[in-house]
């Protein structure tokens, strides 16, 4: 890790804790940005409306907040995009990507996930928040929650889009629903896509078929290292993974030269890999305009609005140009900021034959 990305990371490691101390003395400001609630980042097409609840899924006695973007005016259906932060995050987070995917005429609807969000370390005592975060990634509990909030999340807009009092009233395409997430969040995303986790002596999987089309960022390694093909061969919609060359892990499980195992073994599907070069863990949480904000951020998240929107287009839109454009003309826009790899399913099956 360079000593830029050190530094971050230390930051990262750090945050809760000065978070914690800062409000202490009510300087509210500095968290508001961390969170994610500074003004968008990015001109959009589309005036964008924000809808926040707390959803009850009765079955689970579980609540979940979600913060919904919206592009305005509606006139029609729009895709969906669910949002899934990282550990520690909230549903507030993040927010250069719902305002940009919203201003493009997309749905984006963020989640919170009790258990693995902001409450873990704000609350924590024993050990300080670090080691609060720690316990909770290895809370089997919270890895099986994470995908069923998103089920459940799309189990309710379903319900909303139906509900004539409801502000998302016939405002939703979802037959064309993409799921994507960071870090923790990239996890949720895989599960959700069809990754597969053996337990026990058997096989677990939390892949839910609406979902058409997946965005990981930053994705872990799974512990079981010698099944990799098997653990990914049930993903068989499109990916776009990201990540980037100082990607490591601020708790230290996945480092960033693992990042693209995902990539590597899902084969039964089209795939995408953006590694952009020098950027970090923190690069995608869009904390541009705080201390933790690296100098080359915004500049990486344009590309990775940029890049996100064509893959959404292309497999929730059906855009063939989007697709090309994504496959073919995306690296010289990427030009010497990364890499992007591609797999196309059709491609594979032909150099097999």
């Amino acid at each position: 890790m360079k000593p830029l990305a050190r530094i971050r990371a230390t930051l990262a490691d750090s945050l809760p804790s000065l978070i914690v101390m800062k409000m202490k003395h009510k300087i509210l400001a500095v968290w508001l940005l961390f969170l994610g609630l500074s003004p968008a980042m990015f001109a959009a097409t589309n005036a964008v409306e924000i809808f926040r609840a707390d959803w009850l899924d009765a079955a689970r006695n579980r609540t979940v907040p979600v913060k919904i973007y919206l592009p305005k005016p509606a006139a029609k259906p729009a895709p969906v995009i669910i949002f899934s932060h990282g550990l520690g995050g909230s549903c507030e987070g993040y927010g250069y990507l719902g305002e940009y995917w919203a201003g493009h005429g997309y749905v984006s609807v963020h989640v919170q996930h009790p258990g693995s969000d902001s409450a873990v370390w704000l609350d924590s005592i024993d050990g300080g928040p670090m080691a609060a975060m720690r316990r909770s990634v290895g809370n089997l509990q919270n890895a099986i929650d994470r995908p069923r909030d998103v089920s459940f999340a799309i189990d309710r807009l379903t319900a909303l889009n139906r509900d004539p009092s409801s502000p998302l009233h016939g405002r939703l395409d979802l037959a064309r629903i993409g799921v994507a997430g960071h870090s923790f969040g990239a996890f949720t995303t895989l599960a959700i896509a069809g990754q597969t986790f053996p337990a026990s002596g058997k096989v677990n999987s939390f892949a839910d078929p609406r979902v058409k089309a997946a965005l990981p960022m930053s994705a872990s390694v799974p512990a079981l290292k010698s099944r990799l093909d098997e653990t990914y061969a049930p993903i068989r919609i499109p990916c776009l993974h990201m990540t980037g060359t100082e990607d490591d892990s601020p708790l230290g499980e996945t480092k960033a030269g693992q990042r693209r195992v995902p990539f590597d073994h899902c084969k039964n599907s089209d795939q995408y890999l953006l590694t952009l070069r020098d950027a970090d863990h923190m690069t995608f949480a869009g904390l541009g305009g705080t201390v933790l904000g690296g100098d080359n951020d915004e500049r990486f998240q344009k590309l990775i609005c940029r890049c996100s929107l064509a893959f959404w287009d292309a497999y929730l839109r059906s855009d063939a140009k989007a697709k090309a454009w994504l496959t073919n003309d995306f690296k010289a826009v990427l030009g010497k900021d990364g890499k992007f790899e591609v797999k196309l399913l059709a491609k594979v099956k032909a150099s097999v034959h």
